[in-house]
């Protein structure tokens, strides 16, 4: 049976990693920090699957659901910005390099792109990012059986190491170094969320650890002088761990969302095409602004303005899933759908009925001094609960923004302010 609570999470931190990249206020990584939040549910769902299966299948099945989306991307997006010149970008920051092409096949390092195209490639990061815990994922949860909480301490101890010692590594190993360093407690946590030690922390010590590090999170905020979260990494993995430990050992009663269809509605397709909408969703808000001018309803004012980019925002990110969320149904081995399938599958009286596979986690950018840091998803039908087997994916990645330098400091990718020049993976968790 899927949580709804967690299905209603990466839904919300979805929707906001699109709104920060459209509008860029910075105290949206404040009220949630989605990209903390989608790591810490693909960490649990995670850690549901290493539970019962072997790694490998595991890891494999991770990079089935990953993977054909951001294919599909990269086949379309490549040539276009070969034909729009990139190969003749000799003075540009993102020169073209036949080799690095081949992060568009495996992410090991963030997919390239032409300046030209920014938008289109810099919400990568949070791909590249999320392959790597898949990958690190077996010892990290063995590392979790053997020394529990102190195995979510050990990113944020790397990172003051890091801080200290001025350590770094070259771009693209550094850039992987410092997302796991910023979001790897949060996945880690999914994994006692899993298992229940979350839940059964007590309030006296959660509430006071989590307060704690809200507290250094302000602290480094104040020193670096913004309250964007995705500016600073040690505010953000502070921040996104103490928002993690809260709203994960919280588990509401979830009935309320089966009455109010839209939003249930809305909550389940958001959770079935993450991937989908967290790749296309930057180049859809990239193309706001020229459709609003081709219909001359680009000089509205600010708050009708707004309104319009936001409506113009999602029209074009839902036209986008309509067009591309069927890589998905593919990669889940599942036919093809334009809208996807979000009710359950109805099992035979006399099948067997299989027990239902965890899901996966899914998806944008500020550019950085050191390297892109980590800035940045089914409805209830009538006989809920439904049957042991479902065919909608309990998870997707999603996710957020390459950043641009700040004060030698590294910036969140996918957080990265309004149109300078987009959030939170969902990911592939499900197992098939």
């Amino acid at each position: 049976m899927r949580n709804r609570y967690l299905d209603l999470l990466r839904a919300a931190a979805i929707v906001r990693v699109i709104v920060y990249h459209l509008f860029g206020w910075p105290w949206l990584s404040v009220l949630l920090p989605a990209m903390g939040v989608m790591f810490a549910l693909a960490g649990s769902l995670t850690a549901a699957s290493l539970a019962k299966r072997d790694a490998g299948q595991v890891v494999a099945s991770r990079l089935r659901r990953l993977l054909p989306p951001l294919w599909l991307l990269g086949l379309i997006a490549v040539p276009v910005m070969l034909v729009a010149g990139w190969a003749a970008e000799s003075d540009g920051e993102h020169p073209f390099s036949l080799p690095r092409l081949a992060f568009w096949i495996l992410p090991l390092g963030d997919p390239p792109g032409s300046d030209l195209a920014l938008d289109v490639w810099e919400p990568l990061w949070y791909i590249r990012a999320y392959l790597w815990f898949v990958l690190l994922s077996p010892v990290l949860f063995a590392l979790w059986k053997r020394i529990g909480w102190a195995a979510v301490a050990l990113p944020l101890v790397i990172m003051a190491g890091l801080d200290v010692t001025g350590f770094e590594l070259p771009d693209t190993a550094d850039s992987a170094l410092w997302d796991f360093v910023t979001y790897g407690a949060c996945w880690i946590a999914g994994f006692a969320h899993h298992d229940g030690r979350l839940k059964a922390l007590k309030p006296w010590l959660a509430f006071p650890i989590a307060l704690a590090m809200a507290a250094g999170a302000a602290y480094y905020v104040r020193d670096y002088g913004t309250y964007d979260l995705n500016d600073v990494p040690e505010a953000q993995a502070l921040w996104s761990l103490a928002f993690v430990l809260v709203v994960l050992r919280w588990q509401p009663a979830m009935g309320w969302l089966a009455r109010v269809k839209p939003l249930d509605h809305a909550v389940s397709v958001i959770n079935a095409r993450a991937v989908t909408i967290y790749l296309w969703h930057n180049t859809a808000i990239a193309a706001v602004w020229p459709v609003l001018t081709v219909v001359a309803l680009d000089d509205l004012g600010d708050r009708a303005g707004a309104a319009t980019d936001l409506v113009v925002a999602f029209a074009l990110t839902l036209a986008a899933m309509l067009a591309f969320g069927w890589a998905e149904d593919v990669a889940a081995r599942r036919r093809p759908r334009l809208w996807p399938q979000t009710a359950p599958a109805v099992t035979p009286a006399s099948a067997e009925p299989e027990p239902e596979p965890p899901a996966a986690e899914q998806p944008a950018g500020a550019a950085m001094a050191r390297s892109s840091a980590a800035a940045a998803m089914t409805r209830a039908p009538a006989n809920w609960p439904p049957l042991p087997r479902t065919t909608a994916p309990e998870d997707a990645p999603a996710p957020h923004d390459p950043g641009l330098p700040v004060a030698g400091r590294r910036v969140d990718p996918l957080e990265a302010g309004p149109r300078e020049g987009w959030f939170e993976p969902p990911h592939p968790d499900r197992d098939n």
